[in-house]
């Protein structure tokens, strides 16, 4: 699958970026406003009772803080701590090397965490803070957008925009590890469908998509 271009943002659209709809006041207002309504009732309704119990199942499972902080690239190309429980075991490569299927250093809370992707709950306070939105392109590893970039001259267009506890790519199973070609193209250009079409119902969708997902199809 190569990389789409009709209809879909290439880098010649790059004068056209102002003119999105994610991009104009009005529609960052609101989004806005959305991230904050759903990461404040994640946090009073959710974060309360589920935060302790994963905590002290990390704890028990294997040494060291139950958080994870690494730097990835949000909008603009700034960077920022991401916050994640921890699903691995501390390890010099962490930052490093992503990681990769039946990876040794997962512990086994790790892999229920990473199986109904609740190891990415804590990133709602990213989104209070402001440097997330609960949807949107993922955040990658530094190192990864090096690499990534280099493969196709569209893709710093994601970066337009925050990143996101959830997106289009992965409602569609387009995440974890980066497999192949395909698998790179077809993740890329559902971010940047997301961001020429986006609209409010569109992250109301995905955000529910989402939840359906986590409670039911796995």
């Amino acid at each position: 699958m190569g990389e789409i271009e009709t209809g879909i943002l290439t880098e010649q659209a790059d004068s056209s970026i102002d003119t999105l709809a994610i991009n104009t006041p009005f529609s960052r207002f609101v989004k806005r406003l959305l991230d904050v309504i759903l990461a404040l009732l994640m946090i009073i309704f959710i974060a309360p009772w589920l935060f302790p119990l994963v905590i002290v199942a990390i704890l028990i499972d294997s040494r060291g803080n139950p958080f994870f902080l690494q730097k990835r690239t949000g909008r603009d190309l700034k960077t920022f701590y991401c916050l994640k429980f921890r699903t691995m075991v501390i390890n010099k490569d962490s930052h490093r090397i992503q990681v990769q299927v039946n990876d040794r250093r997962i512990t086994r809370i790790g892999k229920f965490l990473r199986k109904y992707h609740l190891d990415e709950l804590p990133q709602v306070f990213n989104v209070l803070a402001g440097s997330m939105s609960i949807v949107g392109p993922r955040p990658h590893m530094l190192r990864q957008n090096v690499q990534f970039s280099k493969i196709s001259s569209s893709y710093h267009l994601r970066h337009i925009v925050k990143p996101g506890m959830t997106g289009l790519a992965q409602v569609r199973g387009f995440h974890g590890i980066v497999f192949n070609a395909d698998h790179y193209y077809s993740r890329l250009n559902s971010d940047l469908e997301y961001i020429q079409n986006w609209s409010l119902f569109t992250d109301i969708r995905i955000f529910v998509i989402t939840t359906i997902q986590i409670l039911f199809q796995r």
